[in-house]
Parts: structure tokens; C-alpha cells; sequence
């Protein structure tokens, strides 16, 4: 009695007619080994520009990301905070020392202890010079470095009402961070000193009493979601975060948007100056410029003072009047 398999590449059933054969028919074969051809073609063409890279010394910034696994952007943003060095050469062109990544990543040891945790491995254990370098580096809070020291424990509902933070989150960033946690009764605990680290504010923002989320910052600055955040970034603007919302300090936000000076009758913006003269913005823009008018930069807008404009313009419109009386 002959045999019935599954054929490897479509998976029908078929009868077999020796012990060996793997496929339901020729096509079948065929389609199998183009199929294992193409991931073998894949796999040297993923591998090819790594074997190249290893034996450069000098890498830009998308080898350095083949290299290190990360993204271009992330290479940018290591080289920005000073923690990756590297060296431009032109406008368009920068390079990256493959010795300059080793150093990065060997200053950066991939195991971190912390408080409460044993380690049964002596290598393990950082010294305490490579501690105060780590902590200078990734901002890494000390508190308490002994793992004998007893911990303060919080439920997770205490946790969210204290630092206002979903359970979600919670989870999340107890795990990332290895905080301690004992289980009592189905119910889990945290160190109350790893939170405070992870999710306490500092006294900057502790004394700001104002505080705006996206939708209300949107409608008082008339401004967008996107410019917001590039605000915030650029500007370091406090920021914080409850319950999923995010918070805007407003006091931060009017030292920016100025809407003391929007509201003002002292000033024109540039779409307002235009509309009353009947020009383009770029028409004011060049009037601005070549009389040297006084204006104040309010976010992504320009201000101008009213009485000065008005004057260049009075003048302007006298020149013509008596231009065409000629």
C-alpha cells in the first residue's frame, strides 16, 4: 500500500512513490528550490554591506546604522548629544570612527544594577568609577546602592493615584527598568524609592501651577499639534504626563507665543499687514527688510510695530501722489 504525505511546498496530500519524495509534483520542486535559491540571494544581500563595513575604519552615518543595528536618525541624534564623536569634512558629508562606537558602547555596559538586585557574578558588579560615568551619561537617579537596604513598597493602585500613570504604563516601565516588585495576595507591590526615581518630577516643575494640555494650548496659541511638540522640544519646555494626556507649563508657552503682544494694537502681523495695504506677505516682508522696521519674533510669526509700518507707508503713498502729478 503506497504512502500518502503532504507535499512541502503547497501543502495537498499526495501519494508517494518512493520513500524520498518530498513534493506532489515537478512544479512544485521547482517552485521549492527557486524558493530557496531567492533566500539564500536575500540573506547575502542583508549580509554583503556588514562584510564591507568590517573592514572600514571611517563609516557615515547610514554604515554606522547597518553597523550598530539602528536606525540613520538615531546615529544623528547620538552624534547631537555628544556621546557618539565625529568629523565633518564638508557641508554634506560626515564620518563616524568605528573605534569612536566601540568606546561609545564600552562606556555603556549592557547589565545595570540596581538597588535590591543580587547578582550571584562578581563581573557583574560595577565598579564605582564606571557608576559615576553611567550615571553622568544616561542620568541613572542614585538612591540607596545597597541591596541589603529594606525597600518601602506601594500597591499599583497607589502608584497610579500618586504619580497619575495608566496601568499600562505602569507595567511597561516597572519592567524595563527592573524595579523591584513582591507579589501579596494576587496583587503586585513596588519599591517606592524605584518609583520615585522613575516617575517623580523635579522642583522646577513641582512649582509651576499652570498647566495646559494639547487641545487647550491648540486653541489659545492658534497653533498646531505638530509645532507644539517641536516647541517644547527645541525650547525645553516643561512637560508632564497624566493619565495619558500630556500637560504644556503655560507659563513657558506665553514666553514663546506672546499672546499679550498678538493681542496688542501696537503690533501687525504680516498677514494682517497685508490684508490692510492690499500686498502680499512677501511685499511686506521686503518693506520690512529694506527699512530696517523694528518686529518681534512670536513663535513662527513676525510682529511689526504699527507706527512705524504705517509711516513707510504714508511716505510711500506721498511719493506716489506726487509721482503722478509730475
Amino acid at each position: 500500500m503506497r504512502k500518502t504525505r503532504k507535499c512541502a511546498f503547497c501543502g495537498k496530500e499526495f501519494t508517494c512513490n518512493s520513500g524520498s519524495q518530498r513534493y506532489c509534483s515537478e512544479h512544485c520542486a521547482e517552485a521549492a528550490k527557486a524558493q530557496r535559491k531567492k533566500r539564500q540571494q536575500d540573506f547575502l544581500k542583508a549580509v554583503q554591506p556588514v562584510i564591507d563595513i568590517a573592514s572600514q575604519e571611517y563609516l557615515t552615518f547610514s554604515k554606522a546604522a547597518i553597523l550598530m543595528g539602528c536606525s540613520r536618525q538615531y546615529v544623528y541624534k547620538l552624534v547631537n548629544e555628544g556621546k557618539l564623536p565625529a568629523s565633518r569634512i564638508s557641508s554634506r558629508m560626515a564620518f563616524v570612527r568605528k573605534a569612536d562606537i566601540e568606546t561609545m558602547l564600552a562606556g555603556n555596559p549592557y547589565h545595570r544594577v540596581l538597588p535590591g538586585a543580587s547578582s550571584s557574578k562578581k563581573s557583574s558588579q560595577p565598579s564605582s568609577s564606571s557608576l559615576s560615568s553611567r550615571k553622568a551619561n544616561n542620568h541613572i537617579p542614585e538612591i540607596g546602592m545597597r541591596s541589603s537596604e529594606p525597600l518601602e513598597y506601594i500597591s499599583g493602585e497607589d502608584v497610579m493615584r500618586i504619580y497619575k500613570v495608566k496601568r499600562s504604563w505602569l507595567y511597561t516601565s516597572a519592567k524595563n527598568n527592573q524595579v523591584p516588585i513582591c507579589k501579596i495576595a494576587g496583587k503586585n507591590y513596588y519599591s517606592r524609592k524605584h518609583m520615585d526615581a522613575l516617575f517623580g518630577v523635579s522642583a522646577e516643575i513641582e512649582a509651576l501651577t499652570e498647566w495646559l494640555t494639547t487641545d487647550e494650548a491648540e486653541s489659545l496659541y492658534s497653533t498646531t499639534k505638530e509645532s507644539l511638540r517641536t516647541q517644547a522640544y527645541r525650547r525645553h519646555i516643561p512637560t508632564k504626563r497624566e493619565y495619558g494626556k500630556t500637560y504644556y507649563s503655560k507659563k513657558h508657552l506665553d514666553d514663546i507665543f506672546r499672546p499679550d503682544l498678538k493681542a496688542s494694537d501696537d503690533y501687525y502681523t504680516t498677514a494682517e499687514a497685508a490684508e490692510k495695504y492690499g500686498m502680499t506677505k512677501s511685499n511686506i516682508c521686503v518693506i520690512v527688510k529694506t527699512n530696517n522696521l523694528s518686529k518681534v519674533k512670536v513663535g513662527v510669526q513676525n510682529l511689526i510695530v504699527k507706527e512705524e509700518l504705517d509711516r513707510i507707508m504714508a511716505n510711500r503713498l506721498a511719493q506716489f501722489g506726487a509721482y503722478r502729478l509730475q
